[in-house]
C-alpha cells in the first residue's frame, strides 16, 4: 500500500509541476467579441507568460465594478479591464484595487498621473446615425427633432454614464430640463453598448450612443461609408478606459506583467481596429486612415474626482426625466 501511494506521488509530481498559472481578468462583453481585441491580448501576453489567461465577460464597463463589490474579497478575478474615467475615484474608494509596479509612458489628450489605474485605450462619445438619416447639430436641436434614439444606462454602462456626464458638462443647471425634452426621442435604454449598438443597426432607430471612432468600423472593416458620428456643437466628451490589478489577487506580479502587457505594440497597434478607440500609447506605425480626422473640435471632460462628484445628481436627472 505504501509502495503504491508513492508511486502514485511520483507520477503526480510531474503532471503538478507543469502546471501554469491562471491569470483571470474581468472585462465587458464587447471586448471579447468576435471582432474585438480579446484574442490579441491574449495571443500577445501568453506568448511570454508561460500562463494561461482567462478573460470573463460581465456586461458593461460599469458593471465590472459592481460585480467585483459583490464578490468583494472572495472575487476570483485578478485584473479588471474596462473601468473608465468616470468610475476611478469610486474604484479607488471602494479599497478593492492595488498599486501597479509602472508602465510605459502614455499618449493621452489629458494629463494622467495614477498609481492604480493604467489607461489602455480613449476615445469621444457621440450619437451615430447613418448619412440620410436626421443630423441634429447639439442635444437642443435632437430634443426639437423627430429623431429617435437608443441610449445605454448610466447605471451598468460606462457610455451610458458617459451620457449623463456628458449633458452636465456641457449644460450644467440646464441639463435636467435637457433630459426632459429628450425623453421622448429615446426608444430605449439598453443595459450596454452591445444591445443598444445592435439596436441601431437593425434599424430600431434613426440614431445611437457610440464613439466618433465607431464609423471607422464600418469604413475599414465593411466598405461601407453610410454610418457617421454627428458632430454635436457644445463639444463631445472623452473617455479614458482603464485596467487595474485586484488587491486580492493571489498573482500580483503576474497582474502586473498583464498591465505592462496591455501598453506594448502588439496590443495598442490593434486597439483601433479591434477595440475601435485610440490607443494610450501610438503604435510605431500611427493611427489607420481616417483616425485623425474623428477628432471633434471641442472635447469635453471631468477628471475622476470631479466626475464622482457629478455622477450622482447627473443620473437622478436622467432617471427623473426618464421616469415621467
Amino acid at each position: 500500500m505504501k509502495t503504491a501511494a508513492a508511486l502514485a506521488a511520483l507520477l503526480a509530481a510531474p503532471a503538478l509541476a507543469q502546471e501554469k498559472p491562471v491569470l483571470t481578468v474581468l472585462t465587458y462583453d464587447s471586448l471579447l467579441s468576435e471582432w474585438g481585441p480579446g484574442p490579441v491580448i491574449e495571443q500577445a501576453f501568453e506568448a511570454d507568460c508561460a500562463c494561461d489567461l482567462r478573460l470573463v465577460a460581465a456586461g458593461d464597463g460599469a458593471a465590472l465594478l459592481a460585480q467585483l463589490r459583490l464578490e468583494g474579497e472572495g472575487t476570483e478575478a485578478d485584473v479588471v479591464l474596462g473601468l473608465d474615467s468616470n468610475l476611478v475615484a469610486a474604484a479607488r474608494a471602494s479599497g478593492l484595487f492595488a498599486p501597479h509596479a509602472g508602465t510605459a509612458p502614455l499618449d493621452l489628450p489629458v494629463a494622467w498621473s495614477d498609481d492604480t489605474f493604467v489607461p489602455f485605450d480613449w476615445g469621444w462619445f457621440a450619437l451615430v446615425g447613418r448619412a440620410d438619416g436626421p443630423a441634429p447639430t447639439d442635444f437642443r436641436a435632437l430634443a426639437a427633432s423627430d429623431a429617435s434614439l437608443v441610449i445605454q444606462d448610466p447605471r451598468s454602462s460606462t457610455p451610458g454614464l458617459g451620457l449623463v456626464l456628458w449633458l452636465h458638462a456641457a449644460y450644467g443647471a440646464e441639463a435636467p430640463a435637457i433630459w426632459e425634452a429628450l425623453s421622448d426621442n429615446i426608444v430605449t435604454v439598453t443595459p450596454g453598448w452591445t444591445e443598444a449598438y445592435n439596436l441601431f443597426l437593425e434599424g430600431e432607430a434613426d440614431l445611437v450612443l457610440s464613439y466618433t471612432t465607431s464609423p471607422a468600423y464600418h469604413l475599414l472593416a465593411e466598405n461601407d461609408a453610410t454610418i457617421r458620428a454627428l458632430p454635436f456643437a457644445e463639444g463631445h466628451y472623452l473617455q479614458v478606459e482603464v485596467a487595474a490589478k485586484v488587491a486580492s489577487t493571489d498573482q500580483p506580479d503576474l497582474a502586473d506583467r498583464f498591465l505592462a502587457a496591455l501598453l506594448t505594440e502588439p496590443v495598442q497597434s490593434a486597439i483601433p481596429t479591434t477595440n475601435w478607440m485610440y490607443p494610450a500609447v501610438t503604435p510605431a506605425t500611427g493611427l489607420p486612415e481616417g483616425f485623425e480626422s474623428l477628432r471633434p473640435a471641442t472635447t469635453l471632460y471631468l477628471p475622476p474626482e470631479e466626475a464622482e462628484a457629478a455622477r450622482a445628481p447627473a443620473v437622478e436627472a436622467w432617471r427623473t426625466a426618464l421616469s415621467r
